[in-house]
């Protein structure tokens, strides 16, 4: 399969779920992480295919669980997308390597909040709603 294929809107149909969890380092200001926030949450209208959004949803929340288990992690993001070409063409680097079949929008943003990351800062886990 070529990138093109692996990446365009109609490959895989169907809802597809992407969490993102965010530890900024702790010399990081509070209002740089609330900049990076609200740019990550603008990524919704700002990354665009064929002039049109592509992003169905982003959801943001804080954490705010009390059983101690979040390792450190403080902010949520749930995505969604409408087919896994979408994700795959959102992700970029490191699934798809050519930079005609990726956003460049959402390439700068993980560009620009990458060094502002704890280590290990940042968790990604997508999966398909429902049984597949």
């Amino acid at each position: 399969m070529g990138t093109k294929a692996f990446t365009a809107r109609d490959y895989e149909p169907g809802l597809l779920r992407h969490i993102v969890l965010l530890r900024f380092a702790n010399d990081v200001p509070a209002s740089e992480r609330e900049g990076m926030i609200e740019r990550f949450l603008r990524l919704k209208d700002d990354c665009r295919r064929d002039t049109r959004p592509y992003i169905h949803s982003i959801e943001y929340g804080r954490q705010a669980s009390g059983e101690g288990n979040a390792l450190g992690f403080e902010h949520a993001f749930v995505m969604t997308f409408d087919s896994e070409g979408d994700r795959n063409f959102y992700v970029g680097e490191p699934i798809v390597l050519d930079a005609t079949c990726y956003d460049p929008v959402h390439h700068a943003f993980k560009a620009a909040i990458g060094p502002m990351l704890a280590p290990q800062g940042a968790l990604v886990f997508d999966f398909f709603p429902g049984a597949r």
